[in-house]
């Protein structure tokens, strides 16, 4: 028989006062899928609701894995140099590297540093954080770090100093407030001096030393600032380059030498060139570099996840696969008929395919569409939760940001979508096969 005959009998199916105009393994394959309170349709159900959840999840995981990439990148980018120069001793020859380096190819802006841990007091409170001494007018050019500043003003002159705003929340700092220094590189010195007092009749001058060791170094809080990372608003002050000089004995000298590049994710084509005349102890290194363990992480954790989360859509595919199967059983009478009546093995196939094609892309579309949802109002989602469980979701301390970072990149989208719906398709071609090979026969010899 024909294929158009073929058609011409399956329009018994089309019914109602107007004929769908649908190729009729489509048709049935819609019509086997309509909802009559069978076991069966719940099967579909749960298919189409495994795959929504699949999609969901994988939308919303690696656009999280992504973004929390890329706004780590940016607060590294905002408030660190693009190239450190820096070596394990004191910078003494720093003005002559520095004159080099701004004539280098690539770099925009240059400006030393001075950075170490310092022993901070305010009243009863201490902490042990990083204090960073710089040129205020020369990082200007290097890093804004006016844009960062929610409190107080950017004042970086004399005994002044900026803090994080995390640091100054746990030790009760305000604007205003004065705080005390003390260096661990001195504690050296006060411990040789306290021998050497011990045991003399008069040590008096020795004591006298030791008092002046153990005076700290006060500083003026003028600022504070936020930059979205917590392990730099929890461990961070900016202070006058002379202070971090004088609190670790450097003379004139510094740490290192902070570069601005043109392009960040180029900066390792400025360091090259930057080594070349940069003789050891020191040498130049990238942002990329300082953080190549970070940022190798992340994207290990981001590829292992998709393929964890996949297989949550390949379970949905074998629920498919059962529907299906159990379809065929249940229709094996309309299929010994239909292939008594001419069709062809491949429309048979196409039937069943075809369902779990539509069970895949109406799952994936409807994945998609919440999981782009539940990307866009994700911190409000994780409020509500942890109101609701009572319990920190996403602490600041651990993920070292304030909201959950997110950004949807379009081609992640596209090929998590493609894949779901071509797990459901090809979970269908297994019962579509034997569906196609039934023998009308043997179909209908108890008919």
């Amino acid at each position: 028989m024909s294929d158009s005959s073929t058609d011409k009998v399956f329009d018994i199916f089309r019914t109602g006062p107007k004929k769908i105009r649908l190729p009729f393994t489509y048709f049935l394959a819609l019509r086997y899928l309509k909802p009559k309170r069978t076991f069966l349709s719940l099967i579909t159900l749960i298919s189409i609701l495994g795959v929504v959840l699949g999609i969901s999840v994988l939308i919303i995981v690696i656009s999280v894995m992504t973004g929390f990439e890329r706004e780590l990148q940016r607060k590294i980018i905002g408030f660190d140099a693009d190239v450190l120069i820096s070596g394990n001793e004191v910078m003494n020859n720093w003005r002559e590297i520095l004159d080099r380096t701004k004539k280098t190819p690539g770099v925009v802006a240059a400006a030393p540093f001075a950075q170490g841990r310092v022993i901070v007091q305010f009243q009863n409170h201490r902490a042990v954080p990083w204090l960073r001494g710089i040129d205020p007018d020369l990082e200007q050019s290097v890093a804004n770090l006016k844009q960062f500043l929610v409190a107080g003003e950017f004042d970086l002159s004399g005994d002044n100093g900026i803090i994080g705003s995390e640091l100054a929340s746990t030790l009760g700092i305000g604007i205003g407030d004065t705080i005390e220094i003390y260096s661990p590189h001195d504690m050296g010195e006060l411990q040789k001096a306290l021998d050497n007092a011990e045991g003399k009749p008069d040590n008096h001058e020795e004591l006298k030393r030791v008092r002046e060791l153990i005076l700290p170094m006060e500083i003026t809080v003028t600022g504070m600032f936020n930059s979205g990372r917590y392990a730099y608003d929890s461990d961070y002050i900016l202070v006058p380059l002379h202070i971090m000089q004088e609190a670790y004995s450097l003379g004139g000298g510094v740490h290192g030498i902070a570069v601005r590049t043109s392009d960040p994710f180029t900066a390792d084509k400025v360091r090259d060139r930057l080594n070349r005349f940069i003789e050891p102890p020191f040498q130049a290194v990238t942002w990329i570099d300082q953080n190549r363990e970070l940022f190798d992480a992340i994207r290990i954790e981001r590829t292992t996840m998709f393929f964890v989360l996949i297989f949550v859509v390949i379970v949905a595919a074998f629920g498919i696969m059962s529907t299906l199967i159990t379809s065929t059983v249940q229709k094996t009478r309309e299929i010994g008929l239909m292939k008594a009546l001419g069709a062809q093995m491949t429309q048979v196939m196409w039937i069943f395919v075809a369902q779990g094609m539509i069970v895949g892309f109406f799952g994936t579309l409807i994945g998609l569409t919440s999981g782009i949802a539940l990307v866009q109002y994700r911190n409000q989602v994780r409020d509500f939760l942890a109101a609701t469980l009572h319990i920190e979701l996403f602490p600041a301390a651990v993920y070292q940001f304030s909201e959950i970072p997110a950004e949807i990149v379009p081609r992640d989208v596209f090929v998590i979508c493609v894949s779901g719906f071509l797990i459901c398709s090809v979970a269908a071609l297994v019962p579509a096969y034997f569906a196609a090979r039934l023998d009308p026969v043997k179909a209908l010899r108890f008919e």
